[in-house]
């Protein structure tokens, strides 16, 4: 596998001012790449559709596309909010190393930034289109999750266990109910860069279970974070090809419209990998970074034809 060097790399942690644009401007263009050495399937050519600023920047190469519907999902990108890991590593980048920010939560900020996020999702419309959260299983990404995409304050009594009980990680916030929401799937896949940093180590998948009882853990291979090493690293590259092995298992699901709350550090590597066979100002935008609790919406699409789903809209005319 060969990634882009055409974007800037950023560092491990990286914490603009927050803010989410819309999700898809009204230009689209199409970037693809093909996934090489992918565990246990064949290799599915996939492109990501993004949006770009107009026509005319477009070299003449280059334009608009057409796939078909139902060989296209829809993926909302979120960088969680922003974590007290944020705060302490903007100030030393040394800090990271901290074992007092193990398994980083919310800061008030953060969850400030969550409830703009969820606005936005509620008056965009987003929210009602959902059909499935993933999410990667650390503190501040599963508060991001439930707190944007859940749904409001949980009472005793209701028939739905909640998807955060209160005060969960260090949150002093209320309860948040399972009413009314999408699935919760936690998916290790779309960790963070593993290993050193102890923002990035995890807690036992039990300790997680009582806080967020609606959150799915099924797909965690052990209790305990087996994936971060003390004193091993993971490189660029290999965080870049487990984002790609990430994006091969989305493409497995049945849903169309999937929301991924995941990191920083795991975007930038991952969509780096996209955009080299179209115009420099949308590969810009594919892998500009994120800030935190920023929305965007791509389209990943199957080139390859191995997609097996038949179209549920598209209607045979006839002559009779």
């Amino acid at each position: 596998m060969t990634l882009s060097t055409s974007c800037k790399p950023i560092c491990n942690h990286f914490n603009p001012t927050s803010s989410f644009p819309s999700p898809i401007s009204n230009t689209i263009t199409t970037t693809s790449i093909t996934p090489r050495k992918l565990q246990q399937r064949p290799a599915i050519r996939l492109s990501v559709l993004c949006s770009s600023s107009s026509l005319s920047d477009m070299d003449s190469g280059l334009g608009l596309s057409l796939y078909p519907s139902h060989r296209c999902k829809t993926i909302h990108l979120v960088r969680h909010a922003q974590g007290i890991h944020n705060v302490e590593g903007e100030k030393d980048y040394s800090a990271y190393l901290s074992e007092e920010l193990f398994d980083a939560h919310l800061t008030p900020l953060g969850w400030k930034q969550v409830d703009n996020l969820r606005k936005h999702v509620h008056t965009s419309g987003v929210s009602k289109k959902i059909e499935l959260v993933i999410v990667s299983p650390l503190l501040r990404t599963m508060q991001t999750a439930v707190g944007v995409f859940g749904g409001q304050g949980y009472m005793d009594g209701i028939d739905a266990p909640p998807l955060m009980v209160a005060n969960a990680g260090n949150s002093i916030h209320p309860a948040i109910s399972s009413l009314k929401c999408p699935p919760f799937i936690a998916v290790e896949l779309c960790r963070e860069h593993l290993g050193v940093h102890p923002c990035d180590r995890r807690r036992n998948i039990g300790e997680y279970k009582p806080l967020f009882p609606s959150i799915d853990f099924s797909l965690a291979k052990s209790d305990a974070d087996i994936l971060w090493k003390p004193d091993v690293r993971e490189k660029d590259e290999e965080l870049a090809a487990r984002g790609l092995k990430f994006l091969n298992w989305l493409w497995t699901r049945k849903e169309k419209e999937i929301v991924v709350v995941t990191h920083s550090g795991f975007l930038i590597h991952t969509l780096s990998a996209f955009g080299n066979d179209c115009h420099p100002s949308v590969k810009s935008e594919i892998c500009k970074p994120f800030n935190n609790c920023e929305l965007r919406s791509v389209v990943i699409v199957d080139r390859s034809m191995i997609g097996s789903d038949s179209p549920t809209t598209n209607y045979p005319g006839k002559n009779s």
